[in-house]
């Protein structure tokens, strides 16, 4: 606490310091040239430092006429609005709202240009076609469009409390899907660092992300070692203007791989001033402090302009050792699982403990900070154990990091100019998943750990898990990411005849990174404990050692356990370019209520991946570790045109198109995808609105390219227990839930994914302070990609072996699916003295073969109430999904996955809610969510008696946060806010025995933070 106060008066000190600066204008020189009204608005929010609102594919292709004086910004923007047919509207909270004219006017052609000392950042080439006004009088009936998207400014970012991209993005409700958190073991293994983003929850790869509106590279390895995704962690908060949300299919815009939607982060690209923002953050509880520096400016010369931002964090590790909820087994729900971790272990050919002996544990009492001890597990024996080495993990990662952006552009001439952006960042990402441990791992990998001992005339199965005092400490066995990402965009734009505009760019995103593991070397540890093998024990076919249980009872000294003990290295890459074409002209043809607006577009684009492992780990050479290869690239072409049509001066009509065309390996796959929408306005105060879309979807690169790997799991002998156990239920079969070793491999012929989506629905302002919308979403997806089920295979090599299936139905072996599930399985000899007959493996692979549909009902609402001691907005977003059905092959029972035992983990409902209050200097929010019941770990095992009254679910949980802000002046604001405002930890669940003891997966034990930051800003507009 005393390093967080410390911080806290730091900002303090410096808020103190600067409480007076230099008001903005109330008029300026503005000299805006004629041409595009979308670049022009741009120029202008850049030299005045406004916000302007407006629908983005209602003005593309309007062009203006310029304005050149010294002008206030309202009357500058009410002039390059003249003619088009558009006009502004505001009130005094500053927002400005570009909305139809009530008679529109045909588009001016072009004025002839006047010189000008500024040309618009024309970078970001894509815009989502709604957007949010908060606390605005403009009805959002006006400005809405089709589809449902949903926007999160900066302003709303930080009056809502967020520290970071990946928490304002759990705030979503259409971001229902499970993904890996900071604690995941998953993701310490596949993406360590990584975190995502889930819409509809139909899967991480299939959100597009997108910056500015361009591809970004993929995280370099893949999610869960399956498929590709984008990592959002390394985007910097401090730096985006706003966030946009699209659910559903976006083909013709985005692309056709928008199958669940898109999320477009928006970086700030003006800056009139230099602006500092410093952040300082801790946690009530102690652990994983904070601190962040936001730095931002901007000049221009002549035809030049530029702007850079820079932001640098130092997050420390928060351990799970800090939180009493789970630093300890003690911890856990059932007597079981309060057993102490098994520090040394010694077990014999029955899984029977061998016992140490009181004298032997208390002599290890030192290790693990002194809470080693002789202790107990019912039915198996005693053992040297301790409970609080659980508690060695950390709860939220070590990063240290600098991410910058600049962006620029040049005007050449009159209707050409050049712009260009550019991120470059590097980070350091550190956390702690576990101790290493050893048991004996044969050549070929077998983990059974059996061996026969010559010293004690017995079989045993020795186990070691290494302590922190062995280890030299903690601080040693970190996995350590370095991350450093590119993304670079340039080309040009102009005009060119009396109504054409384009665009012509390249983008390049690269994504590189040196992942570190600490492994157990296994053939090194194997020969320190037990060494050198004798032979093969002829009757149990184990091999033979003579090894002295002293030696398994000895702590490792710092030598010894650096001697087998190697860290594997990782050097995985991921890139995407991107040449690309558009052509947009907002009045191809005239209608009878208006010009017809087209945009075209024409893409090439190459995405390449190389995971790039330390050889050794594609080896059986770590314990407990090996892994697949995996590199490949693929080209793409894309064309795709839309067209606005104004049917009637109320109803407009949307219609776009898009081919595109992936070749890899000597394949190629492609598809024409569409989308339509409607609007309709019966009322100024009343929006009806429709969408349809289709898309499709490449599989990943890493489904394709995927080399050979291996991990452990577990599945049902079904052809022992039909044969040597016919009257024995499969659950309470002795082979059931056998250990397997399962390899999997790319598949280069699979085909593509595609989808389609529906959106209907209303936005409702009766009143210019109230606005409501509800909408319903129908998401299907067919051929999705998944691995060849373990149980599928297990259940059809049965019935190929015996000949019938479970139910006496005739199976012929010789048939090609027989001889490929059979020829998938790896059993032990019939001879073999371990487990004869027995499952060792299997083989898997993708395939094309799921579908998924998930529907249901968006709804959200603002509300502005003007008082005497303020001004109050009300907000509310809630997502309710009416269902989420999956099945995994034709055939199959279709899984509801929000349904008790249904393997899945997803809410059906989701809500947040934030009021805010506004006087004079000062500002507060108050920010909360609530997230629907999940199943209990029961439930998610598939083992919940519901006829016996068994509980299935856990409860609705609730979160808060809370800020306040005062403003010294135009310039200078001081802001606090605290997150988990009333210090909930996550709810119990007496089901779930594994550690932590909680769903990691939708929530943490952080516990409350709080955050004090001050920004300042010379010289411009305000703040």
């Amino acid at each position: 606490m005393t390093r967080s106060l410390r911080g806290a008066l730091l900002i303090l000190a410096c808020s103190a310091s600067a409480i007076a600066a230099a008001q903005a204008p109330a008029v300026r020189p503005v000299d805006i040239p004629a041409g595009d009204l979308v670049a022009a608005l741009d120029t202008l929010a850049r030299q005045s430092g406004a916000q302007f609102i407006y629908q983005a594919d209602q003005l593309r292709g309007l062009r203006t006429a310029g304005v050149r004086g010294t002008l206030s910004t309202d009357e500058a923007l009410r002039r390059l609005l003249v003619g088009t047919g558009f006009t502004m509207q505001h009130d005094e909270s500053g927002a400005v709202v570009i909305v139809k004219a009530a008679r529109q006017a045909p588009p001016p052609a072009a004025a002839p240009a006047s010189s000008g000392s500024a040309e618009p950042d024309p970078q970001q080439a894509t815009r989502l076609d709604e957007v949010q006004v908060t606390g605005s009088r403009i009805p959002r009936v006006q400005v809405e469009g089709p589809a449902p998207v949903t926007v999160v400014t900066a302003q709303e970012i930080k009056a809502a409390g967020f520290a970071s991209v990946p928490d304002v993005m759990r705030a979503i409700t259409q971001n229902s899907g499970e993904t890996q958190s900071q604690q995941s073991s998953s993701g310490a293994d596949f993406s360590p660092g990584a975190e995502e983003v889930d819409l509809r929850g139909l899967g991480p790869n299939h959100t597009l992300v997108l910056v500015n509106g361009r591809r970004i590279a993929d995280f370099p390895l893949p999610f869960k070692g399956r498929s590709n995704f984008t990592d959002i962690s390394n985007i910097p908060i401090g730096m985006i203007d706003r966030i946009e949300v699209l659910t559903g299919s976006a083909s013709a815009v985005y692309g056709s791989d928008a199958i669940s939607g898109v999320v477009n982060f928006i970086l700030k690209d003006h800056a009139d001033g230099t602006t500092i923002d410093l952040r300082y953050g801790d946690t009530t509880r102690g652990g994983g402090a904070s601190t962040k520096l936001n730095f931002s400016t901007g000049f221009s010369q002549g035809d030049f302009n530029l702007v850079f931002g820079a932001e640098l964090i130092d997050q420390k590790p928060l351990w799970a050792y800090d939180r009493k909820i789970q630093d300890s087994t003690a911890d856990a729900p059932t007597e079981r699982s309060q057993v102490p971790r098994r520090t040394f272990l010694n077990g014999d050919w029955n899984d029977d403990y061998i016992d140490p002996g009181q004298a032997t544990c208390d002599a290890l009492g030192y290790l693990n900070g002194g809470t080693t001890v002789y202790a107990n597990r019912p039915r198996y024996g005693n053992f040297c154990g301790s409970a609080e080495s659980i508690g060695y993990g950390t709860i939220l990662s070590q990063r240290r990091g600098i991410n910058t952006y600049t962006s620029a552009n040049l005007k050449i001439n009159d209707s050409m100019s050049w712009f260009g952006d550019m991120q470059l960042g590097w980070s350091k990402v550190e956390l702690f998943r576990d101790v290493e441990q050893w048991n004996y791992q044969a050549p070929d990998g077998n983990e059974d750990g059996y061996f026969y001992n010559a010293h004690s005339g017995g079989i045993e199965n020795w186990y070691r898990q290494f302590t922190p005092e062995e280890m030299g400490g903690l601080g040693r066995g970190m996995i350590e990411n370095t991350q450093k990402t590119f993304s670079l965009t340039t080309g040009v734009k102009g005009t060119f005849g009396q109504a054409w505009d384009y665009e012509a760019s390249l983008s390049h995103s690269q994504y590189k990174a040196t992942i570190s593991w600490p492994q157990t070397v296994a053939a090194k540890a194997n020969d320190l404990y037990l060494g050198p093998q004798l032979g093969v024990d002829p009757d149990s076919g184990l091999p033979i050692f003579d090894a002295d249980p002293i030696r398994l009872y000895t702590p490792l000294t710092r030598a010894e356990y650096d001697a087998i003990t190697a860290r594997t290295n990782y050097h995985p890459e991921s890139r995407s370019d991107t040449l690309a074409f558009t052509l947009t002209n907002t009045a191809l043809f005239n209608l009878p209520a208006g010009p017809a607006g087209f945009a075209g577009v024409v893409e090439f684009g190459n995405q390449a991946y190389d995971l790039n492992p330390d050889p050794l780990a594609t080896q059986y050479y770590y314990y407990s570790w090996k892994d697949s290869d995996g590199h490949g690239s693929r080209n793409r072409w894309a064309t795709a045109g839309e067209l606005r049509l104004p049917l009637l001066e109320s109803l407009n009509l949307s219609l776009a198109g898009r081919y595109d065309q992936y070749r890899f390996s000597g394949h190629k796959t492609g598809k024409l995808t569409y989308s339509t929408g409607l609007e309709w306005r019966p009322l100024d105060t009343l929006l009806l609105r429709g969408s349809y879309g289709t898309a499709f979807r490449a599989p990943d690169l890493h489904y394709v390219y995927a080399g050979i790997g291996n991990d452990e799991t577990s599945g049902n002998d079904y052809y022992r227990c039909r044969t040597e156990e016919p009257d024995v239920d499969i659950t309470d079969c002795d082979y059931s839930d056998e250990g397997l070793i399962r390899t999997r491999q790319g598949n280069r012929d699979l085909d593509s994914e595609t989808s389609t989506s529906w959106t209907g629905g209303f936005v409702w302002s009766p009143t210019p302070n109230l606005d409501l919308s509800v909408d319903y979403f129908n998401i299907r997806m067919k051929n999705q990609v998944q691995d060849l089920s373990t149980d599928r295979i297990l259940q059809l090599e049965a019935s190929c072996r015996i000949g019938s299936d479970a139910s006496g139905n005739p199976v012929d072996a010789n048939s090609p699916s027989c001889l490929d599930a059979i020829s998938r399985v790896n059993r032990y000899p019939a001879d073999s003295a371990v487990d004869p007959g027995g499952l060792y493996g299997i083989y898997v692979n993708p395939i094309n073969v799921a579908n998924e549909r998930t529907s249901g009902i968006d709804a959200s609402a603002h509300y502005k109430l003007e008082t005497a001691i303020g001004t109050f907005r009300l907000a509310g977003n809630y997502t309710w999904t009416r269902n989420h059905l999956f099945q995994q092959y034709p055939g199959d029972p279709t899984l509801d996955e929000l349904a008790v035992n249904s393997g899945f983990d997803i809410p059906r409902e989701k809500t947040s809610a934030s009021v805010s209050w506004e006087r004079k200097a000062w500002s507060a929010t108050l920010f909360g969510t609530r997230l629907g019941r999940l199943p209990n770990s029961d439930s998610y095992d598939q083992i919940v008696d519901t006829e016996a009254g068994e509980p299935a679910w856990v409860h609705a949980t609730y979160r808060y946060n809370a800020t306040l802000q005062y403003k010294f002046s135009d310039h200078a604001q001081l802001s606090l806010a605290v997150d988990n405002l009333f210090d909930k930890m996550p709810p119990r669940d007496p089901s779930y025995t594994a550690y932590p003891y909680y769903d990691i997966s939708w929530f943490d034990a952080a516990g409350r933070s709080y955050y004090v930051q001050f920004t300042y800003k010379f010289g411009g507009s305000a703040l």
